[in-house]
């Protein structure tokens, strides 16, 4: 391979799954889908997110590895990592769509968060499994490259879906709320998405390779439960209140 090759196979195998799968979440919206340059700029903020996230992820365990010198075990220094890391991925995924796309005009159906949300997801797991696939695509093992983008394909990419959409779902569900209401709900989004992440994280680091797929069939329940939810999420309307006048 020359310089170039392995860098297009991986943008390749990093994209294109995080795109077939972003056409299979717009058909959720078939009915008053967002404009194609929004659903462009949120997938590009996911990506940018990346570029945020992996400074701020080194600064955070570069500072609790020096903290296990004193006080952490490393049990624990490794566990609060993937806590934080998670937190910090959850965190500036909503903040780039927010900044991008959730205060925009074209926002205005409680479906419409969701979809922005799992689509800056998609952004990010295509950015994140490109840089995974680097490495092994540098080398001679094809075997190799082949598993590792059918695993994260089926179970970082999901898990990315799942808890962005957790947040999407808080925004849908407090659409017509007050002000206050909706940041109560997008706090209380935002802290299940990290624990869901965290604790796929968790159990991807104890559980033994052979049981693997089990621990992606959680992902899979929780994106069946997400389907429902939206399906929910549809039906939501305004509450009209009409004014009684006395005669």
């Amino acid at each position: 391979m020359n310089e170039l090759e392995p860098i297009i196979a991986a943008f390749a195998g990093g994209v294109l799954p995080a795109l077939a799968w972003l056409w299979f979440w717009r058909r959720e919206d078939s009915v008053h889908p967002e404009p194609r340059r929004l659903i462009a700029l949120a997938f590009l903020a996911g990506m940018v997110a990346v570029a945020v996230v992996i400074p701020l992820e080194k600064m955070a365990a570069s500072y609790l590895k020096d903290q296990s010198l004193f006080v952490l075990t490393a049990a624990s220094t490794l566990t609060l990592t993937f806590v934080i890391w998670s937190a910090m991925e959850e965190v500036i995924k909503y903040a780039l769509a927010r900044l991008t796309v959730l205060r925009r005009r074209e926002d205005d159906e409680p479906i419409d968060p969701v979809i922005y949300m799992v689509t800056v997801a998609l952004g990010f797991a295509a950015a994140e499994n490109t840089l995974f696939l680097l490495s092994p695509l540098s080398g001679d093992t094809l075997v190799q490259t082949v598993i590792t983008g059918n695993l994260r394909f089926v179970g970082a990419t999901l898990l990315h879906v799942l808890s962005s959409a957790v947040i999407g779902v808080f925004l849908g569900l407090s659409f017509y709320k007050t002000r206050r209401t909706k940041r109560l709900y997008v706090i209380m989004g935002v802290i299940l998405a990290s624990l869901l992440h965290s604790a796929f994280n968790f159990l991807i680091l104890n559980t033994p390779e052979e049981h693997l797929l089990r621990t992606f069939g959680f992902v899979w329940v929780g994106l069946i439960v997400l389907l429902a939810m939206l399906e929910y999420i549809k039906r939501i309307h305004p509450i009209v209140k009409q004014k009684l006048w006395r005669s």
